[in-house]
């Protein structure tokens, strides 16, 4: 494994760069804090060579989810880690448990299968890694919870959902963690200054702070993944782990799925036309076309949801629902989910888009309706997957607004379990006007004191609100 090797010294600003356009894969500079390992600019200088870790060092990126899992795991017999591969969920569940049992090892797994009853052996609290490739790990996690609930102690990771489920759900048993990729704030690029949290008490606090970060440096951190391992990597290298990683879920794990999808090369130009309307509510028609050119029959809508199920399974795609309350008054809202993938990254590597390429207004070839840029769509994309996780850590969901023939929308809607929101618009522009902020209006006047508060996301310097009170948040400086 490898680590770019960087400077902590100064707050001075990032170095000049000529144009936005400009794109340098060389390592934003960062320096560390104790809370999710958060990160100052410098104009130290840095070789972009990757340098060998030093033995012995801890190279675990603290997570905002380390707070949600510690908590549940002082006091629950079983939690169940999901999420899609190489988001750290192994790390992050190892450094808890004193016994593991992998069962990505075939030799291992191949152990468990003829002697079931050794997962609940070893000292606990006992990890189970990949538990799907063995479902009947599940019920036994289960009736050993039943047996002993106060001293069972048991994290159980996945990647996937099994092709056997288990024979009970584990209610009353499992608390299951959705576990994502790293959102911005995770990656120290900034030093975050506005709290999800606080914005979701409604108080309106103040909105301080600033960020070097460009709109060319949220380009490349669109295409640097918020996957810990292949992040840290030099352009040519994490090109390929992404490609492969896409290979691995498409001519791996769709073997222990089943599901029925047998055509690999289909399963691919599905994911192309998913990815291609990323943060769009494009419908499954649309998505089936793009799919299937040219097809003089095209598959029946049952097909799509086979398609569709798979990549859910998988954890490719990760549909944002919309938002559809009850406690408002608030009518002809439309019911469609936008799309996503699970990282932005991966959309970009299955359309075979670089950074500069979105930099320079790049579009697909898919019939895909968006309002904007590409770049503007997977920018959107990235805060989305960083707000589902600095929502969690507030046990808030996160949705989208759009009415039905698409006058109003707003990006992110994160409710409490009270229904009160926070309305945030995702907007690619360092400099907001009144125009960008219409929907948020809108909103304001239809809710009134069950809007909380309300922003926008954009790639300028400063954190600041606006004269009518709504705020103005940089990327990079948001966080749980």
């Amino acid at each position: 494994m490898w680590l770019r090797l960087v400077s902590p010294a100064g707050r001075s600003p990032a170095p000049n760069r000529k144009t936005d356009s400009h794109i340098s894969d060389r390592p934003i500079q960062t320096f560390q804090t104790v809370q999710f390992a958060h990160f100052r600019p410098s104009n130290s200088h840095i070789s972009d060579r990757p340098v060998p870790i030093l033995a012995g060092v801890d190279q675990y990126q603290p997570r905002i989810v380390d707070t949600e899992l510690d908590l549940l795991a002082a006091g629950l017999p079983a939690i169940s880690i999901e999420g899609p591969r190489a988001v750290g969920k192994t790390e992050t569940a190892r450094r808890r448990t004193r016994t593991v049992h992998r069962l990505d090892d075939s030799e291992r797994l191949a152990v468990v299968r003829g002697d079931p009853g050794r997962l609940l052996s070893g000292e606990g609290p006992i990890l189970i890694d990949e538990w799907q490739r063995f479902p009947a790990s599940w019920d036994l996690v289960r009736r050993r919870v039943d047996a002993d609930p106060r001293t069972a102690r048991f994290l159980l990771t996945g990647s996937a959902a099994p092709a056997t489920r288990p024979t009970h759900s584990g209610a009353g048993r499992f608390v299951t963690l959705r576990m994502h990729p790293m959102s911005l704030a995770e990656r120290g690029l900034a030093e975050p200054t506005v709290s999800l949290a606080e914005l979701l008490t409604g108080s309106r606090p103040p909105l301080t702070g600033t960020s070097a970060m460009r709109l060319s440096d949220y380009a490349l951190e669109i295409e640097r993944s918020g996957f810990p391992a292949i992040r840290a990597l030099d352009r040519p290298l994490r090109e390929r782990q992404i490609g492969s990683y896409l290979d691995r879920v498409v001519e791996h794990d769709l073997d222990e799925l089943g599901g029925g999808v047998r055509d690999r090369a289909s399963l691919r130009r599905w994911l192309e036309a998913f990815s291609a309307a990323t943060a769009t509510t494009a419908a499954y028609t649309t998505i089936r076309d793009a799919a299937t050119p040219g097809a003089g029959d095209p598959p029946s809508m049952a097909t799509v949801a086979v398609y569709r199920r798979v990549l859910e399974q998988m954890w490719i795609i990760e549909e944002l629902p919309a938002w559809l309350p009850t406690r408002s008054r608030l009518r002809r809202l439309a019911a469609s989910p936008k799309h996503h993938l699970t990282d932005p990254a991966l959309a970009m590597s299955s359309l075979g888009i670089e950074a500069e390429a979105l930099l320079d207004g790049i579009t697909t070839p898919h019939v895909t309706h968006r309002d904007g840029t590409l770049l503007g769509s997977l920018f959107e994309s990235l805060m989305t997957l960083s707000v589902r996780v600095y929502a969690q850590a507030s046990r808030a969901r996160v949705s989208h607004l759009r009415t039905r023939g698409g006058e109003h929308e707003v990006d992110l809607i994160v409710q409490r379990r009270d229904s009160r929101v926070v309305a945030l618009e995702v907007k690619l522009t360092a400099t907001v006007n009144d125009n960008d902020v219409r929907h948020l209006r809108w909103l304001s006047d239809r809710l009134g004191d069950n809007l909380l508060d309300a922003a926008v996301i954009s790639t300028g310097p400063e954190a600041y609100r606006r004269q009518d009170g709504i705020g103005v948040i940089p990327a990079a400086l948001l966080t749980a």
